[in-house]
């Protein structure tokens, strides 16, 4: 029995058929978890949730930004963009079988392996904020996915204010910044302000920012998490964080990562991809 996390799909279903070929994956035996982002920019996105609902229950999945911003397009409440590559699953026969497969999914998980904890977001953990306190923030969020008010939901979701955490935080704005936090960060101030308009590799951190996971007294430093969304940083690896977005996409890899007897024990697995998408806006 094997344990496995992937990094950010983004609709490449042949390469992630030819990962799960390569590991040996079998739904009987192995677990997987994919970091967000199964869809979108990829030709084969209905593909990738099709797959990943045939193995539900040994393929668990969370949400990424281009997951939830797909759930937003379905709902009308974004228009496509032009790099979207969405319309096999808005047009589809089964289009409402697949996104209500991926509402059900969270924006993070937790598990416990060998005596530790693995952590499992799309993008990145506030400083302020405990493994406790990801796990029930994200629950918020969830619960209204899955319910009837995922519209208005949606309708408040983007924006890139408030950009600093306060517990106070009520309604939309509260809603957003978790949003924003698990599913888009990369770097923030070392007192937890967000920064969204750098995408740079964390060896290029702009002035007065750090990756995320720098942050001075992070509460979750104790704690393994692995996480995707950074093509820019790609494979990442130290004790506390593991980074699984090597830009399969782009024409990089499609990676995973397989835990040994405990979490500390890890090979990296991958798969090469043909480019689907030129970098830049």
């Amino acid at each position: 029995m094997a344990l496995y996390c992937v990094g950010d799909i983004q609709g490449c279903d042949d390469a992630f058929e030819r990962l799960l070929s390569l590991i040996g994956f079998s739904p009987s035996r192995d677990t997987v978890y994919l970091l967000g982002d199964l869809v979108n920019r990829g030709p084969g996105s209905a593909a990738v949730l099709r797959r990943c609902m045939q193995l539900d229950g040994s393929v668990h999945a969370l949400l990424g930004n281009h997951d939830l911003h797909l759930l937003a397009t379905a709902h009308g409440v974004r228009p496509p963009s032009r790099r979207d590559t969405l319309q096999g699953i808005l047009q589809a026969p089964d289009r409402e079988a697949m996104l209500d497969w991926l509402r059900q999914q969270p924006l993070a998980r937790q598990l416990e392996h060998g005596g530790e904890t693995l952590l499992m977001v799309h993008a990145g953990v506030l400083p302020q904020w405990s493994a406790d306190d990801v796990l029930a923030l994200a629950g918020e969020v969830h619960a209204l996915l899955r319910g009837p008010a995922i519209p208005h939901f949606l309708q408040q979701m983007y924006g890139n204010t408030p950009d600093l955490w306060d517990a106070d935080l009520q309604g939309a704005d509260r809603l957003r910044i978790i949003v924003n936090a698990l599913t888009r960060l990369r770097f923030c101030s070392p007192g937890g302000r967000m920064d969204f308009d750098s995408t740079e590799s964390a060896a290029h951190a702009p002035a007065g920012l750090v990756p995320w996971f720098d942050a001075p007294q992070r509460r979750t430093s104790g704690t393994l998490i692995a996480f995707g969304h950074w093509s820019t940083l790609g494979w990442f690896e130290r004790p506390d964080v593991l980074g699984l977005d090597t830009g399969c996409v782009w024409g990089g890899a499609l990676s995973a990562v397989r835990f040994g007897a405990t979490l500390a024990e890890r090979e990296h697995c991958k798969v090469p991809c043909a480019q689907q998408q030129q970098p830049g806006k």
